[in-house]
């Protein structure tokens, strides 16, 4: 049958399941909005930006594990996608960002709006297209779709000239083609292997990543780590892959990890690092990192080996099926000495934070007391660090946060995706409030959508993280970072159709948080902390994950000096 390209563009999306679309109009794209306008089983969330609607499509894709899908015009409309985009490229993050760009007999000539979309997202998309044919219409968004979620998943950017959106071609109705992750990309040899080094290790410690929670694989992984009897650790990316209440689970590894974890692995003599990419918020200093230890690293894609760290031995597949193979073969092991050894860093050293007024932490912890099943979403910075050490998670897909780019303003998007994603349950999003001002419009939407967020923004009046450093490594010049212009969140808040209340008691606080998960509307809680509470324990920049300190360890140096 004759479709105009914007009728291809929905029967596409309507072919690969998509029941969302997060954007923004503009002159390039009304053939595309005019048609969706036809089709209200296709739900549009109108975004109050675009940046916006990319961190919505990235939060509804990590809650879900489908692909998220968001819309944008030309010119500036497909470049405030380009954050977004980032973000989702560097977590990994299925997504298909559709633009719109000038008729091709306008590109090339500095035409109003234009720009060069597919050029400017090259390196931070999986693939990036431009259609200047209504008759590669079709196939190319199939493609875009096939691509985000193959492998390692990622975006794909699509841009269509607005002349292939009014003309018409021959479609027909195709039904999705799935990737389907396979055992091609290793060998029998390379899992014979991995499981001599398992049996041969008497301190293995088992380290998780995102890959974990992109496979799909946290049951293989429960019955892995039951027959390797081992601690396990993860990153910010892999909470959730395992159990957080789990007696052998010992917290995340690197910068803001635990000291157990920390000083763990710098003992072991096997670490099997699963889905993880080693960035160098883990390491620390590479040189130094598990020196005692061989490493087996499982991951999907082949880039990741041996590029931050040398590994040992390598699986290159999906971690689900790696997993599963081994699972097959690996007689259950123990190791109660090593774990005993790990359960006393444990004792020795568990997270604390000052027993007397209102901080990050404890409202981590009181959040989870109240709604420990709810999806956490996270901005970027000390929040974030606490929302990763004191919220225990259980499940995969729970957390959603910045982890690779740490972009301020991802969170409130991103609770949004999540919330439209995931009606029955409740989101809250933790921000800072340098983070809360970079995207707080989207307070408007998750107000027009009716969203039941929570947003907690923990208050300091200054930017946290940054001035955490600066007092520990600069000085204590505190050039930028103090944000004391006294902006009044809660008015903003409700100017926007949000419930907000201001708290600087944890009596208050407690209040607020269960008047807020009973409210049926967006409600913001403006929470006052102290300007120089501080992430501990914390590893200094380029040293060993092992000289890991905490605030007991900082007040004695400076007592000493």
């Amino acid at each position: 049958m004759q479709l105009t390209g914007s009728q291809v563009i929905i029967e596409c999306l309507k072919e690969q399941g998509v029941d969302t679309v997060f954007g923004y109009p503009g002159g390039a794209i009304l053939n595309v909005y005019d048609e969706l306008y036809k089709h209200p089983e296709i739900k549009h969330v109108l975004t109050s930006h675009e940046q916006g609607a990319s961190h919505a499509a990235d939060g509804y894709a990590r809650s879900t594990g489908k692909v998220g899908v968001c819309m944008a015009t030309s010119g500036p409309g497909a470049t405030n996608l380009v954050t977004g985009i980032a973000t989702a490229y560097m977590d990994s993050v299925p997504m298909v960002a559709i633009t719109c760009n000038v008729g091709v007999s306008l590109l090339g000539k500095d035409s109003f709006q234009e720009i060069d979309i597919a050029g400017i997202t090259t390196p931070i998309t999986k693939y990036s297209f431009i259609v200047k044919d209504v008759t590669k219409l079709a196939d190319t968004i199939r493609r875009a779709f096939y691509i985000a979620r193959k492998g390692r998943p990622g975006p794909v950017l699509v841009d269509i000239t607005k002349d292939v959106t009014a003309n018409k071609v021959e479609y027909r109705k195709e039904e999705p083609k799935l990737p389907k992750p396979g055992k091609e990309t290793f060998t029998q040899e390379d899992i014979d292997t991995a499981i001599h080094m398992i049996k041969k290790a008497k301190k293995p410690y088992i380290f998780v990543g995102g890959g974990a929670i992109l496979s799909g694989a946290s049951e293989e992984l429960k019955t892995f780590v039951e027959k390797v009897d081992a601690p396990v650790c993860d990153t910010l990316m892999g909470k959730g892959a395992y159990d957080g209440t789990a007696a052998n689970y010992t917290g995340m590894l690197g910068m803001h990890g635990t000291k157990a974890s920390n000083l763990g692995v710098s003992e072991c003599d096997l670490l099997i690092a699963i889905g993880v990419r080693f960035s160098d918020r883990v390491l620390g200093n590479p040189k130094k990192f598990a020196k005692q230890a061989k490493i087996l690293q499982i991951d999907i894609d082949p880039v990741e080996i041996n590029k931050n760290i040398m590994v040992s031995h390598s699986i290159i597949g999906d971690v689900q099926i790696v997993l599963s193979e081994i699972n097959e073969k690996l007689e259950e092991l123990s190791h109660k000495e090593w774990l005993s050894h790990i359960a006393e860093y444990q004792k020795e050293y568990p997270l604390s934070y000052p027993k007397q007024g209102l901080s990050g932490p404890y409202m981590v912890e009181k959040v989870y007391e109240a709604a420990g099943d709810a999806i956490i979403v996270t901005e970027v910075g000390q929040h974030q660090m606490w929302a990763a050490q004191y919220f225990k998670f259980r499940e995969p897909r729970t957390l959603l946060s910045s982890g690779g780019l740490g972009t301020m303003g991802y969170g409130l998007g991103a609770a949004i995706g999540a919330q439209v994603a995931n009606p029955d349950k409740q989101v809250i999003n933790f921000a800072g409030d340098g983070c809360f001002r970079m995207n707080m419009n989207e307070l408007a939407t998750a107000a027009r959508e009716n969203l039941p967020l929570i947003e907690i923004i923990v208050n300091n009046h200054v930017l946290g993280m940054v001035r955490q450093w600066q007092t520990l490594f600069y000085e204590q010049h505190y050039s930028a970072t103090v944000l004391d212009d006294g902006v009044d969140y809660v008015k903003i808040a409700e100017a926007m159709g949000a419930k907000a209340r201001r708290v600087t008691s944890r009596e208050e606080f407690d209040d607020a948080l269960q008047e807020a998960l009973s409210c049926r509307q967006p409600f913001v809680i403006d929470a006052i902390v102290d300007s120089d509470d501080k992430v501990w324990p914390m590893v200094a920049p380029g040293t060993p994950i092992n000289e890991c300190m905490d605030g007991a360890d900082y007040e004695g140096s400076n007592s000493k000096a």
